[in-house]
This record gives C-alpha cells, structure tokens and sequence, in this order.
C-alpha cells in the first residue's frame, strides 16, 4: 500500500508539474501576444530602424525564453552561436553538412538528457520545443546560403532560388532570425528572406488590386491592419482550449489498451473510440500553433497579399488548416494541411537532395527531430508503409468514382472514414511515446492496418515519380493548383520568397509522402 500511495503521488506531481508549465507557456505567449501589438504600433519599419526592430526582437525573444525555462534557455544561444560559427568559420561549399549535423545532433543530446536523464515523459523543462524550432531555422538558413552563394542558379528548382540567400546574415540579423520573441517558443518556421523583409518593412510594398480593379502601382506602400485575422484566430484558440481543457481528459487515447476496454468493448466500439480519442488530443496543437500565427500576425508579419476578392490573406506561415484536417479524404490531404511549415523544411533540406529512397530518408529526420521517445519511430515507420499504400490505392482507384456526383460522394465518405481511422491508428505511438504500449496496441488491433498496407503494396503497382520532378508535372496540369497559383499572384512579394503558400502550393505534390504527425 505505501508503495503504491507513492507512485500515486508521484503521478500526481507529474501531472501538477506538466500543468504548472503548460500555464507557464500560455502566459509567455500572452506576453508575446501584447508584446506584437506594441512592435506593431511603436516599432513600425516606417517609424524606426530594421536596427532597433532586430534588437528588440531579440531581447524580448530571450527574455521569454529565460523566464519559461530559466538556464536551460542557454541552450538556444549555444546551439545558434556555434552554428553562426561554423558558418562563418567552414566556408559556403560545406557549411551546410557541419551546421546540420551539429544543430540535429545538439538538439538530440538535448532530447536524450532530457528524458532519459531527468525524467522519462516528463513536460517540465521541456527546452528542446524552442530548440525544434530553432534546429529548423539554423539548418534552413545553412542550406539557403548555401544556395544562394555557393551553387549556381541553373543548378536550383524554383523554391531553392527564390528562397537562396545571397550574402551571410550579420550577427545580429541571425539571433533575431532564431531568438525572436514572435517565434522562439512555437514557431512557426519562416525562411530567412520572410522574416529579414518583414523586419525592414518592404512586406507592404506589392502590386495589389484595388476595389475599381486596377491594380495599384508596383511601389507603392500598402499596409493593410491584421485585426480580422488575429481576432479569428484568437476564437480558434479559445475554443480549441476549452476543447482541450474540457473533453481531452475524458478520452485519452491510453484507454485504448485497457485490458477490460479490449476485452468487453465490440470492434465498432473500439474502432469509434480510437478516432474519437485521436481526435480529442489535437486542439491542444490547433491551439498552440493558432496562438504562434496569431502573435506573428499582430506584430505584421504573415501579410501575404490579397485575395481575388481583395480581401487581405494572413496566412504566409501559417501551420494548418483545421477544416481541411478533419475533413480529410485521404493522407496526403491530411498531412498536407498539418504542420504545414515543418513538411516544407523536411523537403527542402532532405527530400529534394536525398540522392536516394528520399520518402524513407526523409521520414526517419523527421523522427530523429521529433525526439527519442521510440514511439515516434514507430509512428513514423508505420507513416511511410500507410503513406506509399494509400498513393498506391488512390493512383488505381480513384479515377472509376469521379462521376456521377452521387457516387463520388459516396467514395468520398468511405475514403473521409478510411483515412480517419488509417491516421488514428498511426499517431497512437507518437502519443503514448513508449514502446511496451504501442505495440500492445498494434497488438491488440492484430496489426491489421499494417497487414492491409503490406499486401496493398504486393497486388496494386505503384506508380514511381522521381524526386519532385513527375509530382511537379502533375501540379502544373491540375486545375485547383492554377487557381492557386492565379489566385496567389495577386500578392506576390516583389522582394521576397516563396516560403509561402504559393510555394506550399507548388511543394504540394511533394506532401503525399509528408511525414509529420
């Protein structure tokens, strides 16, 4: 009895420690929030320096990071110098290979102190969130310089040219591009190039439509307010909390392996509560990654142009698209709309210079940066068998339920209900991290989904693309993807980048293999 009051105990200060920092990281955010409004309104780029909005940026960023996670925030200027060292140091041919073997290497020594050392499944002093984050930008703008000043232009796909960097960030330029206080503890991840014009103001300068149709000339500031934007966003974090707060503890996703759950409860209902489950843990992450956009968005940055309509499109590094999410008729849908910024890293810098199985290469960075917790390899293992089988089904399948509308809804609802189940059934390890109940999971379910998946690959071809390049000829005959690209023009940065969602919209083929959970 003692001895299983203390592991009660100790239970219970896990869970009051998790939630003392989980609140820690919503006042941060918070701050960071009023703290955009106030960057926005007094350090305007038409009233003060790209000098001044660096500088602030900067401190501000640590200031959060050393009052959510005291010295541990020390990391991040650790991992940031001695990859601003290397840079500087190892020379544009090479730079790249050092910078990102040692921010993923660092980040993974961080991770493996942390839970294999301190305490395993622990959130307290989870440092290596920011550190995910900052890995990205590091390794991002490695390769991007790399580009830009070492490989020649012919030698570039549009992405890597459009985003290239053509001369090495100052110091101060690379710690506020890392550090700032509008990403540093969720991000989102943005290209150098985004962030370097939004600090010195040019984001507004852009051919745009006005209401009579013309277009107003190229040049010419236009600033428009992100209030609409923000405030949406802000109610899609609300009510994601309350969500999260009110139904997640009601379904967790453990009692899937309860010993009396498996043995009384019928396939259907098994099968329910596993999407059910799945489907309760994610407002945690709509909230997290709303709040991060939003607070970029009110400091001004993820102006992206206009719409067709005129209307202005806050959605430059935005991280998802709820609806789409729970609307989704298939993984590549699913995946294609979730951690949008980290699908787009994972193939600029290993999809589309893996020399070869890029889809497997690609897949296992993705869980080396995740973390060391093995079930995220097993996530991520059974991701690329579920990935390469529902292309396989889809390629072969699809095109007999186009027509009439009635039997493509139809299809679209088997699919809808297909691919909700195939995703639950796939992120069950990521969330309960340990090896021992994941497989008594997949166990329990006789690892049918992978069986499915096994034999899709055996008795369906699956149709091969090379790296970016047949995926890229499809997209460009795809009529959703010229409304896109229509659509997107409208608010081209004249300066700037593709780290948007044009270039998401380009990158889209490449998502079928996408390899975040």
């Amino acid at each position: 009895m003692p001895r299983r009051r203390c592991g009660a105990w100790g239970q219970g200060s896990r869970t009051r420690v998790q939630g003392a920092a989980e609140v820690n990281f919503v006042v941060c955010q918070l701050f960071a929030l009023l703290a955009a409004v106030w960057f926005r309104t007094y350090l305007h780029s038409s009233k003060t320096s790209s000098f001044i909005r660096h500088i602030v940026a900067t401190l501000l960023g640590l200031y959060l990071a050393f009052f959510c996670f005291g010295w541990y925030a020390l990391h991040f200027l650790v991992q940031s110098g001695i990859s601003y060292c290397i840079m500087i140091i190892i020379g544009v041919e090479s730079m790249h290979k050092y910078c990102f073997v040692f921010a993923l290497g660092y980040l993974t020594v961080c991770q493996i102190t942390r839970v294999y050392i301190f305490d395993y499944g622990q959130y307290s002093a989870d440092f290596s969130g920011p550190m995910m984050i900052i890995t990205q930008k590091i390794t991002s703008l490695a390769y991007e310089i790399h580009d830009g000043m070492f490989r020649k232009d012919e030698d570039l796909t549009p992405s890597q040219r459009g985003l290239a960097v053509r001369r090495m960030p100052s110091l101060l330029e690379y710690v506020s591009y890392t550090c700032n206080f509008m990403g540093i503890l969720a991000g989102p991840l943005c290209s150098y190039k985004d962030y370097i014009t939004f600090i010195e103001g040019r984001a507004y300068y852009r051919a745009q439509p006005s209401h009579n149709g013309k277009e107003v000339a190229q040049g010419e500031r236009v600033d428009p307010s992100p209030k609409a934007a923000v405030t949406q966003k802000l109610l899609v974090c609300v009510l994601s909390l309350l969500v999260h707060l009110t139904v997640c503890s009601a379904l967790p996703v453990g009692y899937n392996i309860d010993e009396q759950f498996r043995a009384t409860a019928s396939w259907p209902t098994r099968v329910a509560y596993l999407y059910v489950s799945l489907l309760a843990a994610r407002p945690k992450y709509y909230f997290a990654w709303t709040l991060a956009d939003a607070i970029n968005n009110a400091a001004g940055f993820g102006f992206r142009g206009y719409d067709g309509n005129g209307v202005a499109r806050w959605d430059l590094i935005s991280n998802l698209r709820i609806r789409q999410i729970e609307m989704s008729t298939s993984f590549k849908m699913f995946l294609d709309n979730w951690n949008i910024q980290t699908a787009l890293w994972l193939k600029r810098v290993c999809y589309e210079r893996a020399t070869f199985i890029p889809t497997v290469q690609t897949f296992f960075l993705s869980a080396i940066w995740h973390g060391v917790y093995p079930g995220y390899y097993l996530t991520f293992l059974t991701g690329v068998l579920m990935t390469v089988a529902a292309r396989a089904m889809r390629s072969n399948f699809r095109h007999y339920f186009t027509e009439p509308p009635q039997l493509k809804f139809c299809y679209d609802v088997l699919t809808w209900t297909v691919t909700q189940i195939a995703i639950s059934y796939t992120v069950v390890p990521f969330v309960l991290l340990s090896i021992k109940p994941s497989l008594t999971f997949y166990s329990s379910w006789y690892y049918c989904l992978h069986i499915c998946g096994i034999l899709v690959l055996l008795l369906l071809p699956v149709k091969k693309t090379r790296s970016g390049e047949t995926a890229h000829k499809n997209l460009q005959t795809s009529p959703s993807q010229k409304s896109n690209e229509r659509d997107s023009s409208l608010g081209q940065n004249s300066f700037s980048t593709t780290n948007s969602i044009s270039s998401q919209n380009q990158e889209v083929g490449f998502r079928h293999w996408s390899p975040q959970p």
